[in-house]
């Protein structure tokens, strides 16, 4: 089976330079996708107003808990496929891929179904300010429309970057990044058609990106190709899947439980406190992208390493991605503590909004080494095949802990600065106990011997 330039072989060359090789395209993508998630947001917030921006805002953290657990759960695929690649054996890699594509397609369409209906009470749960609700059940709707295209976007790039092709969802990121904030401007800032017509700007930037990488994936010859025909679940793939992604997209749905939560709690301080919550939420994202990029990186390198045999080599790999991942977060961290004020206004220049936007920003980016930490060992212990690692620490720790922290402190003491207290307190106790599990814990050793395969 041939494969294009685009796909990379981790278990061969210098681990630093396959990492940052493979990093690098990851990091423009999630750039762009972190501009891609911040227009809707910048532009409603200039041309709208703050309530619109609060609507925008308050979607945020729902839409993140639905989609999540999907998207997560499709993960499973990525390591299954990137194990199987770094044994060559192409032929599960084509099982995995045909059956990750058909459980995306079956998710999507769920979730299209449940987003929809169950919009109105899902954001009155949280305690969506009245004066916000219309325009967030707008936006939340129209999303919701459209998110088959997001599903089936994360299931494709999952595809390629499980094979180390981390170029080419670049290039349709950028690509769709560009289309978005085009509609965006023409929808919001020209017609002046309001909210909801970010998310149908969101909706088809979302299904252009999903078309090209689907028709990247129908390219016959390579590693990854996908016959429509042979779409299906495959019973021994799909156990593999379910078995290394359910807990990825429980991780992500419980994180996700926890920060509607905070959601909620930002949302009785009023329209300003929301509108500063979600500005600095966008902005927070760009922090996130050494974090999400070296995560991913290691993922893909650590299953390819692993399902060749390489222990030695996949240690190797996995110590640089830390230290790498922690020096980058904690130099954006002091960089966003100095700047927040200039960087908050961007959204919206209501003084109380940027008062909480700044607050919130000061209170957590020192700690964003800790941040970078649980993710980084999370997507090693990904790679490894222990997902149901990170799932415990963090459902433990960043939902119950958080939880639990935010109901007391608020029941006590009402001041909005304790909640955003919530994040770097989770993450300092989950950093440590990361590192007591990657020091003591065999994480190396984390596939099972590889059964035989029926023919395709």
């Amino acid at each position: 089976m041939s494969q294009n330039k685009s796909v990379l072989n981790m278990t061969e060359g210098n681990p630093k330079r396959l990492i940052i090789q493979f990093a690098i395209p990851v990091f423009i993508s999630q750039l762009f996708q972190q501009l891609y998630n911040s227009v809707d947001s910048l532009i409603v917030g200039n041309f709208l107003g703050k309530e619109a921006l609060a609507a925008v805002s308050s979607s945020g953290n729902l839409i993140f808990m639905l989609v999540s657990f999907f998207t997560g759960t499709a993960m499973g695929a990525g390591v299954v496929i990137s194990r199987y690649f770094g044994a060559k054996d192409y032929k599960r890699v084509t099982r995995a891929i045909h059956t990750n594509v058909a459980f995306g397609l079956v998710c999507g369409l769920l979730l299209t179904v449940v987003g929809v209906l169950a919009t109105p009470t899902l954001l009155r749960w949280m305690g969506t300010a009245p004066e916000v609700l219309p325009q967030s059940i707008i936006y939340f709707r129209y999303y919701f429309i459209g998110v088959l295209a997001n599903v089936m976007y994360n299931i494709f790039t999952g595809i390629m970057n499980a094979v180390g092709d981390s170029k080419k969802p670049m290039q349709y990121l950028i690509f769709s990044s560009i289309l978005n904030v085009i509609l965006d401007l023409l929808f919001v800032g020209v017609f002046g058609l309001g909210v909801g017509s970010a998310a149908v700007a969101t909706t088809i930037s979302q299904a252009a990106s999903a078309l090209l990488c689907l028709r990247q994936l129908l390219k016959k010859g390579t590693v990854y190709q996908l016959t429509p025909s042979k779409i299906r679940f495959h019973g021994d793939m799909l156990r593999e899947i379910v078995k290394y992604g359910l807990p990825t997209g429980i991780q992500n749905s419980v994180i996700s439980i926890a920060n509607v939560v905070v959601q909620s709690s930002i949302n009785s301080f009023g329209t300003e406190a929301m509108a500063g919550y979600g500005s600095y939420i966008k902005i927070e994202g760009f922090a996130f992208l050494p974090v999400t990029c070296f995560a991913m990186a290691l993922t893909t390198y650590i299953g390819q390493n692993l399902g060749a045999g390489k222990h030695a080599r996949a240690k190797e790999g996995a110590r640089f991605g830390i230290v790498t991942s922690l020096s980058l977060a904690e130099l954006i961290g002091v960089l966003f503590y100095l700047f927040s004020p200039q960087l908050i206004a961007l959204f919206n220049r209501d003084p109380e909004v940027v008062y909480y936007g700044v607050q919130h920003a000061r209170t957590v980016s020192l700690f964003y080494f800790l941040l970078a930490f649980s993710h980084v060992i999370a997507g090693i212990c990904r790679g490894a095949g222990k997902a149901i690692v990170p799932m415990v620490i963090m459902l433990s720790v960043w939902c119950v802990l958080r939880i639990a922290y935010i109901t007391t402190i608020m029941h006590f003491v009402n001041k909005i600065q304790f909640v955003y207290w919530a994040y770097p307190l989770t993450w300092s106790i989950s950093s440590v106990i990361y590192l007591i599990y990657y020091l003591k814990s065999n994480w190396l050793h984390g596939y099972d011997k590889t059964p035989e395969v029926t023919e395709y």
